[in-house]
């Protein structure tokens, strides 16, 4: 079966030092990243029969744990930039193909050979100095944004509550009026609420339910239903702490039936046909958080025989395909 992941972190990894282009076990023998098994390469992609995904231009801030992050828009832009170009590098080595318009989709989607499919999602949108910046990151590829990681320059974020700064509601005002899609993942509840007002399409591409797992990383079932209503889709993590509540690094893996789980509570709320993949795998962290039986990308077809089986192909690929050929 096909998959569309809605959520990777390419060119991040890319960064990083890790040669997406081997072959996953050579990756591994040779990983620069310490303390996080690597799931995922362009050859496991393939394997898994992924066409498709939204790459992240994704900006680190500065943080205890990443000292070497952004402390402003500049430093923030300079690494959107750096990723944009990983990826640029990749599609001229015929590792994947860019796809700015919906009839770009298309015409991917019609052939089951050839590169990877990747719109651009830029994930935290402080690599943006003010809104009169978006037809730059339109001209490169974004369709996508979301707004917030933790606080940004913009929005409230995980762990980091608040509402849309002045900056943020501009931002999503141009953002609606170009036609470009809010990412609501990340958004504080109060973030969230201020740009469900002020309009324009929302999805969240990788983000749980609130409902199982408590925080405001996770969608409650008022905020799943607003995406639903702009025509959005929402796309399951698979971390375990994003699916088992109170999860610790050596527990035990959530089992699968744990993603079946919210993906189950979402149905209920939104219709099967609005729940997709959001995978985030080494999205800054490995297979030792992944759910049981996800021990590299290939193995995240597993997870479809936990759904019921008329839903299946809408999870792994259809929802977001019909998404994307209608609103990119």
């Amino acid at each position: 079966m096909r998959l569309i992941d809605g959520h990777l972190d390419l060119a991040m990894n890319g960064l990083d030092g890790r040669d997406l282009t081997a072959p996953l076990d050579d990756l591994r023998a040779a990983d620069p990243v310490a303390g996080q098994t690597a799931t995922v390469s362009f050859p496991e992609l393939r394997a898994a029969g992924t066409r498709l995904c939204l790459g992240t231009l994704f900006a680190m801030p500065r943080t205890p744990e990443s000292p070497g992050g952004y402390v402003d828009a500049a430093g923030a832009r300079h690494q959107a930039l750096a990723q944009l170009d990983q990826y640029r590098r990749w599609e001229d080595g015929g590792h994947l193909r860019l796809l700015r318009r919906a009839e770009e989709v298309r015409a991917h989607l019609a052939q089951d050979t050839g590169p990877l499919g990747v719109v651009l999602l830029m994930e935290g949108a402080d690599p943006i100095r003010d809104e009169t910046e978006l037809p730059f990151w339109v001209e490169a590829g974004v369709r996508i944004i979301g707004p917030a990681w933790g606080a940004t320059r913009y929005a409230g974020g995980t762990g980091a509550p608040g509402p849309l700064t002045g900056a943020g509601k501009a931002l999503v005002e141009a953002m609606r009026d170009l036609g470009l899609t809010l990412d609501a993942s990340h958004l504080d509840d109060a973030a969230f609420w201020d740009a469900a007002e002020i309009g324009g399409r929302m999805i969240a591409t990788h983000a749980n339910a609130r409902a199982l797992v408590p925080g405001n990383r996770h969608l409650s079932d008022e905020m799943a239903r607003a995406v639903a209503q702009t025509g959005g889709v929402v796309g399951l993590v698979l971390l375990s702490p994003f699916l088992q509540a109170g999860w610790r690094l050596g527990d035990p893996r959530a089992p699968l039936e744990t993603v079946a789980a919210h993906a189950a509570h979402y149905a209920g709320l939104i219709g099967w046909d609005r729940v997709a993949l959001g995978t985030d795998l080494d999205g800054g962290f490995g297979q030792e958080k992944c759910p049981a039986g996800i021990e590299r990308y290939a193995d995240v077809p597993r997870l479809l025989s936990h759904l019921p089986a008329h839903a299946r192909a809408g999870v792994a690929w259809a929802n977001w395909a019909r998404w994307l050929e209608t609103c990119l």
